[in-house]
């Protein structure tokens, strides 16, 4: 459990000029947003970096004191319509211009053009599309493992356990979130997507598309202690068409006062849908998924292949934090923001290291096709195939998913597989129903073609 603040004590540096006027130094480096190293320290974590000697209430207070001159208001929330305030921190400027400079469709564009290779660069993001719906649902507790989820999404069978029908699920609501990024955000839109990613799992428990009619819905933490109650079921109808006119209202303007960037409003929403809990179960999945929906219909594209619940996932206990500390302070949504944008910076360097290892990747084999005369004996899909494969983007490949990722007919797919089977690059074992194809190992191929 985490260490709510203290109460405030009005006028903090009066009482510590009348008490203890020694110390006034001490406090007065207190006195910011941020501490020297930038961060945003919730009461919590500052009461262990706080100089020995110091009150704690008045060190807090002088801390409140600072952070209320720089606090915006953006939106209420709850019943009671508690106003929520933010303010911008280091991490989030920066995460503000990676996204700018990295994942907007024009910016995505850029980077297909420059490798060349459209139909290879479209094969590996198809790949990172699934990452999201897999980390998502690991992160909410399935107990699959990234290979197998993976196998389940790219053979597209039928999920066998309530596990793999949530990651089916979760891939269903990305692929709702990007095909309506251009309709407005409504409470039915918002229920819609929970049916989408929870219909066929175990609908006693989730309640597909169907608000919570009771208050007997809590959030507790791995320990079984109660750490989220959420706002009356009544009301939260109206409640959720509040939110959506404020998705739907225009704050990018950079000429109105209250301009919040696309990014920021994303986090926003994603905040609130965990904080109001509209559904029985599948909250987090409808909240990070509208955290997407927001930043397609803004045309930041290159979000639809950067996984924000992979990071998420292994620092799980700081993501639960992040709530807790907007909560216990005031409804202060810094927390969670500058939370989110750390993650997010981390998730678009991946993301561009994914691309410029391909980028290398591709050289490296190019240089290998020319050399070895291979070049000559592939067809164009044949090609595409094996850069993807050197890539080692999936690891194993049917017709299936060679037709959804190459455009191309069924019967094409299996034969550009079985074309690279016979040039002893490929080999294929029948699992189930259908041949799965998987690459020889590198030094197996170049034995291959040296015989």
């Amino acid at each position: 459990m985490i260490k709510r603040p203290p109460s405030l004590i009005n006028k903090p540096f009066a009482q510590i000029t009348e008490q203890n006027p020694a110390s006034l130094g001490d406090y007065l480096k207190l006195h910011a947003p941020l501490d020297d190293k930038g961060r945003y320290l919730h009461f919590d974590e500052l009461r262990f970096r706080l100089p020995q000697g110091l009150d704690h209430s008045l060190a807090w207070s002088v801390v409140k004191s600072a952070r209320s001159l720089q606090l915006t208001t953006i939106l209420a929330l709850g019943e009671s319509a508690i106003p929520c305030k933010l303010l911008l921190t280091p991490a989030m400027h920066m995460a503000i211009s990676e996204s700018d400079r990295h994942t907007t469709k024009a910016a995505l564009e850029w980077m297909c053009s420059k490798i060349g290779e459209h139909k290879h660069v479209q094969y590996l993001l198809n790949d990172l599309i699934e990452d999201e719906a897999i980390s998502s649902s690991q992160l909410e507790g399935a107990a699959t493992t990234t290979k197998v989820a993976k196998d389940l999404l790219k053979r597209q069978r039928s999920p066998r356990t309530p596990d793999e029908k949530m990651i089916v699920g979760n891939f269903k609501m990305m692929q709702f979130a990007w095909q309506n990024r251009h309709k407005a955000l409504s409470a039915g839109l918002i229920a819609e997507m929970h049916k989408v990613g929870t219909e066929g799992i175990d609908d006693e428990k989730y309640h597909p598309g169907a608000l919570r009619i009771s208050d007997d819905v809590i959030v507790e933490d791995g320990d079984g202690n109660t750490v989220h109650i959420p706002p009356p079921a009544k009301g939260l109808q109206q409640r959720l068409e509040n939110l959506a006119a404020w998705a739907n209202a225009d704050h990018h303007d950079v000429e109105n006062s209250d301009y919040l960037h696309p990014l920021l409003k994303a986090i926003t929403l994603h905040f609130s849908i965990g904080f109001e809990h509209p559904f029985r179960d599948g909250n987090g999945r409808v909240a990070r998924s509208l955290f997407y929906w927001y930043l397609f219909k803004h045309d930041f594209a290159a979000f639809r292949y950067i996984a924000i619940s992979t990071l998420l996932k292994t620092a799980a206990i700081q993501y639960g934090k992040s709530y807790l500390y907007v909560e216990t302070d005031e409804m202060d949504l810094t927390y969670f923001a500058d939370y989110q944008c750390r993650v997010i910076i981390r998730a678009i360097a991946e993301f561009k290291k994914a691309y410029s290892k391909t980028q290398e990747n591709m050289e490296a084999f190019n240089v290998f096709l020319l050399s070895s005369g291979l070049y000559k004996q592939l067809t164009d899909k044949q090609k595409t195939v094996f850069q993807v494969a050197k890539n080692s983007t999936p690891q194993t490949f049917t017709a299936v998913n060679v037709k959804e990722n190459l455009g191309c007919s069924y019967n094409t797919a299996a034969t550009t597989l079985n074309g690279l089977v016979d040039l002893n690059l490929f080999t294929k074992e029948k699992i189930g129903r259908e041949w799965v194809y998987t690459m020889l190992d590198a030094d197996q191929i170049i034995s291959n073609w040296q015989a």
